[in-house]
C-alpha cells in the first residue's frame, strides 16, 4: 500500500515535490510508520524507483510481444514511450541521488537489472550473438545514447537545438553502432 501510494504520488508531483509525509497522510499512517518500515526517505524513494523499473520492464515486454522484425526500433520507441507517459516516475530514477554510504538491497539491484537484461537480449539477438560481457557493455552504451536523446527531448533541449525528431535520431545512432559491431 505504501509503495503503491508512493508511486502514485511520485507520478503526480515528481521527485522535487514528493514527500513521505504526504504518502503517510494519504494512507492514514503516521510518518513514523513509514520510517520504521523503510528506514529513511532515500530508502522509500529507492523502493519506488525499483518499482518503476518493474513497470518499465512490463512496458517493454508488452511492446516486444507485439513487435515485428524491427525489435530495436520497438526498444527505442518503448524507452521514449515510457518516459513520455511516466515522466515524473522516469525522471525520479535519474534525479534521486543516493548518499555515498547507501547500499541498494540485492533484491532491488536484481529487480532493476531485469530491464537492462531485456535490452541486452535484444541487442544480442540483433547482432546474432550470445549475450556476453561485450554485448552487455555495448548495450549499456546504447542505453546511455537513447537516454541522452530522450532526456534532451523531454527537457526541451532538442527543440532549442533545432532537432525535430529526437527519437528517430536516437534510433539512427543505435543502428549505426549495431552496424559497426556487426561488421567488426
Amino acid at each position: 500500500m505504501i509503495l503503491s501510494t508512493g508511486t502514485d504520488l511520485m507520478a503526480e508531483v515528481g521527485l522535487t515535490r514528493f514527500s513521505a509525509r504526504e504518502v503517510a497522510k494519504r494512507i492514514g499512517y503516521s510518518i513514523g510508520t513509514i520510517h520504521n518500515l523503510f528506514g529513511s526517505y532515500d530508502r522509500l524513494v529507492a523502493a519506488i524507483n525499483t518499482r518503476t523499473f518493474g513497470l518499465w520492464a512490463v512496458h517493454l515486454r508488452a511492446r516486444l510481444a507485439e513487435a515485428g522484425e524491427d525489435r530495436i526500433a520497438v526498444l527505442v520507441a518503448g524507452y521514449f514511450g515510457f518516459a513520455r507517459a511516466n515522466t515524473n516516475l522516469w525522471t525520479a530514477i535519474y534525479d534521486h541521488h543516493l548518499p555515498p554510504d547507501f547500499e541498494l538491497p540485492q533484491r532491488d539491484q536484481d529487480a532493476r537489472a531485469i530491464l537492462t537484461e531485456i535490452v541486452i537480449d535484444e541487442v544480442a539477438r540483433a547482432l546474432r550473438r550470445v549475450p556476453d560481457e561485450a554485448v552487455a557493455s555495448l548495450t549499456r552504451s546504447l542505453i546511455a545514447t537513447v537516454h541522452g536523446h530522450c532526456s534532451f527531448a523531454i527537457g526541451g533541449a532538442w527543440t532549442l537545438m533545432g532537432e525535430q525528431a529526437p527519437e528517430s535520431a536516437a534510433l539512427a545512432r543505435v543502428r549505426e553502432a549495431l552496424a559497426g559491431q556487426a561488421s567488426a
